[in-house]
């Protein structure tokens, strides 16, 4: 009896690991299935949102123009002590890069080289033209080019070219440079522009969000407090907004807050301003603080919104069936509970107010502009993507630093959109 016992006791055993697997098999083969019906989606994210944005990072440590265009001249570089003349076998090498390296090469190293010393790429541009037909003794013809080919000042910005990776881009958005010796120091400063600018940007930003909050928090529990027909015709004023493009809406702006625009008009009709002295409401920090404020309120209202309506209002009457005066059962019951909003909606509006370009662009003035017009700037206009690339880097740190700080001090657990 006891043998049978076991051998029932060891089947139930094996009965019960076999459920185990099964479970196990069809839980694995329904993950599976799961990231499959998703891996369509993932694979688009990847190829149009994660690759080019990697891939536009690596231009603000990417130095490998100069070594790709001129291998030959690198070469002889390197073993070059820059303290001695430079000699014919490293001029030789440098007009045999020249003579062979495509037009366009050539062109983007002196374009790179001008950054480190102005005049560079004009000197450069005009070498590689004449020497293509000159020929040996080469220092010579370089010199008779031009005689700056004779100093070692110039071979050394193309040496410390050489390397396939650089710091330049980086320390630059940080209004920072390396001297001669290699130690990182400020950039004089009429030449300090960006940390200014990141700085602005983010005070911008930050002002913005509180504007939202002020004038969002007391719509959305106007909201959330109303009936029927009255909270429907308020969300869709909120949502009005996002009908037209972010163009036009800013475009209205400029109608509205110029010097003879709706708003001063109507004031000066009011018989509150004088005609002479119209409001100065455009192309200033006010006009970017009053467009933005509009376009990113219904990023604040929403999610505060949708917190608002989850609130029991049993809460409120409670405390006050207790004695707790509006503003204490205010303060200590409705507020906390809305918080997950606030800080959905705070967070939301400040990470999107730190890539404006567009509303800054039309109603700011030229110390209004915040990074992204500078990105775009170096991106369209001076064709400069290691700078572009170094902004981007430096405010996309930056935000997953505030990013991690918020974390470490509200919770990202605690962020609700309804």
């Amino acid at each position: 009896m006891v043998i049978a016992t076991m051998n029932d006791g060891d089947e139930a055993r094996i009965a019960a690991r076999t459920r185990v697997k099964r479970l196990g098999s069809a839980k694995s083969k329904a993950q599976l299935r799961a990231l499959l019906l998703i891996a369509p989606l993932l694979i688009f994210l990847l190829l149009v949102f994660v690759l080019p944005i990697a891939l536009l990072l690596t231009r603000a440590v990417d130095n490998r123009a100069a070594s790709a265009a001129l291998p030959y001249t690198m070469s002889a570089l390197s073993a070059w002590d820059e303290q001695s003349p430079p000699d014919e076998a490293l001029f030789a090498a440098f007009a045999t890069d020249l003579k062979q390296s495509p037009r366009d090469q050539i062109a983007e190293v002196a374009k790179r080289l001008n950054y480190y010393e102005t005049g560079m790429r004009s000197m450069l541009l005009k070498t590689a033209r004449t020497i293509r037909n000159a020929e040996p003794p080469y220092k010579t013809a370089f010199v008779a080019i031009d005689p700056k080919w004779e100093t070692q000042h110039y071979w050394t910005i193309i040496k410390n070219a050489s390397p396939p990776f650089t710091d330049y881009y980086l320390l630059a958005a940080l209004d920072l440079e390396r001297d001669a010796s290699g130690d990182i120091g400020r950039v004089s400063a009429e030449n300090a522009v960006h940390v200014d600018v990141l700085i602005r940007t983010f005070v911008v930003s930050a002002s913005v969000t509180l504007i939202c909050l002020f004038l969002g928090y007391p719509l959305a529990a106007l909201i959330a407090r109303s009936k029927g027909a009255v909270a429907n015709t308020l969300l869709i004023l909120v949502l009005l907004p996002f009908w037209t493009s972010l163009l036009v809406r800013t475009s209205a702006w400029v109608v509205l807050l110029q010097g003879r625009g709706v708003i001063n008009s109507a004031l000066i009709w009011l018989g509150l301003i004088d005609p002479a002295h119209p409001l100065d409401l455009i192309y200033n920090r006010i006009g970017v603080l009053i467009a933005m404020t509009h376009i990113l309120l219904p990023f604040m209202v929403l999610p505060i919104y949708s917190v608002m309506k989850s609130i029991p209002p049993v809460y409120l009457r409670a405390a006050s069936s207790l004695g707790a005066p509006p503003m204490s059962a205010f303060l200590r019951i409705y507020l906390p509970m809305s918080m997950p909003g606030v800080s959905a909606g705070g967070l939301l509006v400040f990470i999107l107010a730190l890539g404006y370009y567009i509303t800054p662009a039309l109603v700011g003035g030229p110390g209004d502009q915040m990074v992204s017009y500078f990105i775009a700037y170096y991106s369209n206009q001076v064709t400069n993507w290691g700078m572009a690339a170094a902004l981007s880097t430096i405010l996309l740190v930056a935000v997953l630093i505030l990013y991690a700080v918020y974390n470490r001090i509200v919770g990202i657990d605690r962020l609700r959109i309804g």
